[in-house]
């Protein structure tokens, strides 16, 4: 079992930063890819960035792309989402996932692929 935390929500004005945070707990994170997703009021939740186990690779949404920055630092069971440039569009809750896999590129892009999730932590940007 792994236990997700979010953290580092708020408010910033259209073109600011904010850098997210997911504190994991129970398991080292060290065998689990990674994963941020986001849902705006009465859309769907979208996929934002994904990590492999070995960080050795990563993904990105095409609206988050040259934006946000994707990171672990498995010492710390942490991943961490930056956010530069954010845009009113952006606003939304992020949730943290995270799924055990064996390959270490592997990435994850589906949310119904992630089995641990976190409560989420509300980011919103004003214009």
């Amino acid at each position: 079992q792994v236990q997700l935390v979010e953290s580092g929500g708020g408010l910033v004005q259209a073109g600011g930063s904010l850098r997210v945070s997911c504190a994991a707990s129970g398991r080292t994170t060290s065998s689990y890819a990674m994963c941020w997703f986001r849902q705006a009021p009465g859309q769907e939740r979208e996929f934002v960035a994904g990590i492999s186990r070995s960080a050795g690779a990563t993904d990105y949404a095409e609206s988050v792309k040259g934006r946000f920055t994707i990171s672990r630092d498995d010492a710390k069971t942490t991943v961490y989402l930056r956010m530069n440039s954010l845009k009113p569009e952006d606003t939304a809750i992020y949730y943290c996932a995270a799924e055990s896999v064996v390959f270490p590129l592997r990435l994850l892009s589906v949310a119904s692929e992630y089995t641990y999730w976190g409560q989420g932590t509300q980011v919103t940007v004003s214009s």
